[in-house]
């Protein structure tokens, strides 16, 4: 009997240390991290979150600042689709901020993580560090919004001391497909305590997108009165216009006029105020021996004369093994160093499977599966739980994912409006400042925008977006 004891004995204490070495796993701890003059004094980690057989999604997080236990969780995902969230995490709110040298990192005073737990999530596989053990980097919305969901099971596992927290899933760009598709799923399990979610400057209808930037540009000075009354003459019918899957000849001819506009003038689609680094970009180029295919965005995906320009752009880089997609008028060199540097590599316990580090992938773009044209389903479902905060919020010179159109999307939910229109105000150095407007509607949902920024919002407004996102997270009046 003594024996029988023993053994079960050791089997409790194995199945003790297998499960206690769930717990914040030591081995993804980053305990030097190159290019900080001074070390976190917060705990950061980064490692693999592995789904499925074969596929293994890079993470990067960042215990909060202020109080880690009970400090909401925030998922925060970059779009593309085929972009890595670790451009959030070094150029937009991460707790410290690439340099220009590609080699120095400085702290951040807007860092998200002063007040939350930050999870940044390489997604799909192909983007990033993360891979596939079978290197097939062919995948859809429906498979990312499963392997993203898993990975957040996994996160959770590893990480047991925050399955309490709250969860807010955050993201931007075409993370206006991969959040609310996403949270479908999150919604569902109970083990998964879900409060919110946010989208920045995100794809939610590729019809409202490409009809509400017509309009943008006309707005803003871009389009000439003749341009303008020839698309309303020939694209519209009964004051309803239709710039998304027109087909009258004549529309499409002038669509073509206001791409070419768009495009090839060299203005810079991210931010239409901000100058364009490095000067009028070219849709190809090369950049350290390496092939750049420069991203047109999200913008008139359907429209004949972009697919015609995006098969002869992926026939092109078929040719080439190592092809990045970098977007437009952005600098990716500094983090594309930083994160390829060897030692940084080491430092966050990268796999010697993983590809180099590139801002965004061209493979898994040009063999992505768009399935959602836009998101009303998931958004209706969220609201109708009748418990989470939604908020929408758009840098209002975006022309990518412009903030007419995220807009049209919100008001288009139906749902009743509770606050009107009105500013938003934020502290900054010269004090109090309009932030933007904002309005609110039952169900806890919110659209806001951000005065003066383009599609990265926290780089570009990093003052208005933090307290913005502070707001958010604690349930305050925006």
């Amino acid at each position: 009997m003594r024996k029988v004891g023993d053994e079960m004995y050791f089997l409790v204490l194995v199945l003790v240390l297998v499960l206690g070495s769930e717990a914040a796993p030591e081995a993804d701890e980053v305990r030097y991290l190159p290019g900080l003059s001074k070390q976190a004094n917060f705990k950061q980690y980064s490692g693999y979150l592995t789904v499925g057989e074969h596929t293994h999604l890079h993470y990067w997080f960042v215990e909060s600042q202020h109080d880690p236990s009970s400090d909401p969780v925030v998922l925060w995902l970059n779009g593309g689709p085929g972009c890595s969230s670790l451009d959030g995490l070094l150029t937009e709110h991460g707790p410290f901020l690439i340099q220009d040298d590609g080699v120095s990192l400085e702290y951040n005073t807007y860092s998200w993580n002063k007040i939350s737990n930050m999870l940044y999530l390489e997604s799909p596989a192909g983007v990033g560090f993360s891979y596939s053990d079978d290197k097939n980097y062919v995948t859809n919305d429906t498979e990312v919004s499963m392997n993203n969901y898993l990975a957040l099971k996994r996160f959770f596992q590893l990480f047991p001391e925050y399955r309490s927290n709250q969860l807010f899933l955050t993201g931007e760009s075409y993370g206006g497909i991969y959040i609310p598709t996403l949270a479908e799923r999150v919604m569902e399990d109970d083990q998964l305590n879900l409060q919110g979610v946010a989208v920045g400057n995100g794809m939610s209808s590729y019809e409202l997108n490409d009809n509400s930037l017509v309009y943008f540009a006309y707005y803003h000075g871009l389009l000439g009165n003749q341009l303008w009354g020839n698309l309303q003459t020939f694209c519209c019918q009964q004051g309803k216009c239709d710039f998304y899957q027109n087909h009258n000849v004549n529309c499409s001819h002038y669509l073509t006029e206001v791409q070419t506009i768009l495009y090839s003038s060299g203005l810079n689609i991210y931010n239409l105020y901000a100058p364009c680094p490095g000067g009028l970009g070219q849709r190809l180029g090369m950049d350290g021996g390496r092939l750049v295919v420069r991203d047109l965005g999200n913008s008139f995906t359907r429209h004949p004369w972009t697919l015609l320009w995006n098969q002869k752009l992926r026939g092109v880089a078929s040719f080439y093994q190592n092809v990045g997609l970098d977007p437009p008028c952005t600098n990716s060199t500094p983090s594309r160093l930083y994160l390829n540097n060897p030692y940084v590599r080491t430092a966050l316990h990268i796999s010697p499977d993983a590809l180099a580090w590139v801002i965004c992938s061209s493979e898994v773009n040009r063999n992505y599966g768009r399935l959602y044209l836009d998101v009303r389903q998931q958004y209706l479902k969220l609201l109708g739980a009748l418990k989470y905060r939604v908020l929408v919020y758009n840098g209002d010179v975006d022309m990518a994912c412009n903030f007419m159109g995220d807009e049209w999307f919100v008001e288009s939910l139906h749902q009743k409006v509770e606050v009107q229109r009105r500013p938003w105000t934020y502290q900054d150095l010269e004090g109090p400042q309009v932030g933007g407007f904002v309005k609110e509607f039952s169900n806890h949902l919110a659209y806001l925008t951000i005065k003066g920024s383009g599609h990265m919002v926290p780089s570009d407004k990093p003052a208005a977006a933090y307290t913005m996102f502070s707001r958010f997270l604690k349930r305050e009046p925006y």
